[in-house]
């Protein structure tokens, strides 16, 4: 739906997705008009992860007012490395590496932007594409002449690495500004742009590819960073304890990204909901009313797992974590498919080959404590006499005549050899046959 400049700007601000923005009066009467604006992807690894989702979706929200979205992978600024407000060097990878990274991430971009809606579908450049074949003497002339060193020292991101002992910057990350100052008055040339998005880190970075844009080719551009995200009690937004959380199924699948998002405190939930969902701000009122209303658990972490697993793995990606997350915690583990046991062990579930041999007279409580799901039998004991124990679904109470080669015998075993053990409300480890 077409917006006026001023409509999407307030929308952005209302969402808290506003951190800094050049001549902003300017800019609004600017995007009464259809415009092109660009934010820029760095291959720093095979996947984009959640810190890069925000500013996606921004270039979404754009396209949804009517203006045309650029992709930017980095397929030259990637071999550089950006050093803004990093406490080392980056390490730099080969071309081929960089190369198939690049390609990666433009099919990642593509889930997020139209690339066939009409007059404002979305574009993918590399801004290799312009640099490949650009002498370093060129590079020196056309684009180093207009930068200030003066002004590239005073730069916060490069001064907190000139003042840290030891550390320093290398000439290489130094120009790397340079380089993306270089990518804005290139998309303006190419394509109109005239609107950078990004970080709030990079902030100095898009000023310098304003200035450049202004002296080269006489164009007026602007600026407007995101927030980075970071939780109420101020630690890294994005991060779990086995790492990033990452847009590519196979490295974070839809269960761990749909559980990532269950588990985020109250107090970032409906924050989070303004960020990476596209409910409206009177739908996310009307869900964190319901939740102050209410008496137990909230409903502001369910809501924002289904919209967030949805728009970055689909449909099919938030039913299997539906489905999944339902047979665990509620249900019947007996519905699954294989592909979702298997799942399960790519998900850092505990899981663990079956002792066979050793099952004859081994019993339940030591296969389930040197498995680690308990410190001592004792507390197997005590979940066995509140019928806590579940195998594939079916509770064993501490009535249970049965020894573990006849509970975990292959008759028993989920196609054939997998065994979900459950022990009180959380404690899972999967078992399999081999």
């Amino acid at each position: 739906m077409k917006q006026s400049g001023s409509q999407i700007i307030n929308q952005l601000r209302q969402r808290g997705l506003v951190a800094q923005v050049s001549a902003d009066k300017e800019l609004e009467e600017h995007l009464d008009q259809p415009r092109a604006l660009y934010c820029g992807f760095d291959p720093t690894a095979d996947s984009l992860h959640l810190g890069h989702l925000v500013p996606l979706l921004v270039l979404k929200r754009f396209q949804e007012a009517g203006h045309t979205p650029i992709a930017l992978v980095g397929g030259a600024t990637g071999m550089i490395g950006d050093p803004s407000f990093k406490a080392a060097e980056r390490k730099l990878n080969t071309p081929d590496v960089i190369a198939s990274w690049a390609d990666k991430i433009k099919g990642q971009v593509s889930q997020f932007i139209d690339f066939d809606c009409g007059e404002n579908s979305a574009l993918v450049a590399n801004n290799l594409d312009w640099t490949e074949k650009m002498s370093a003497l060129e590079f020196l002339r056309d684009v180093g002449k207009h930068f200030s060193v003066n002004n590239m020292i005073n730069k916060e991101s490069v001064k907190l690495r000139l003042d840290r002992e030891g550390s320093g910057i290398s000439f290489t990350e130094f120009s790397y500004s340079l380089l993306q100052g270089m990518d804005f008055a290139e998309l303006n040339r190419r394509y109109n742009c005239t609107l950078q998005i990004g970080g709030s880190d990079q902030w100095g970075n898009i000023v310098g590819g304003i200035d450049l844009a202004r002296r080269q080719n006489q164009s007026q551009c602007f600026a407007l960073t995101v927030p980075l995200i970071t939780k109420a009690d101020g630690s890294k937004f994005g991060k779990t304890e086995a790492g990033a959380v990452w847009l590519d199924p196979a490295k974070t699948s839809p269960l761990a990204f749909y559980q990532f998002w269950l588990n985020v405190a109250d107090a970032d939930v409906y924050k989070f909901l303004r960020y990476f969902t596209f409910l409206s701000l009177e739908e996310i009122s009307a869900v964190e009313d319901a939740d102050v209303r209410a008496e137990g658990k909230p409903q502001g972490q369910a809501v924002l797992a289904r919209e967030a697993t949805r728009l970055v793995h689909g449909e099919e990606g938030l039913a299997a974590a539906l489905r999944i997350t339902e047979a665990l915690f509620t249900g019947d583990p007996n519905q699954l498919p294989e592909s979702d046991f298997e799942q399960l062990c790519l998900d850092g579930m505990p899981s663990s080959e079956l002792p066979v041999a050793d099952l004859a007279e081994k019993p339940l409580t030591s296969l389930l404590v040197d498995c680690g799901m308990a410190k001592a039998g004792r507390e197997v004991k005590d979940a066995l006499g509140r019928e806590s124990v579940f195998i594939n679904g079916r509770a064993i109470g501490a009535d249970y005549n049965m020894k573990a080669a006849e509970l975990f015998a292959s008759t028993n075993a989920l196609f054939g050899r997998f065994f979900l053990v459950r022990l009180g409300k959380k404690k899972y480890h999967l078992f399999q046959r081999i």
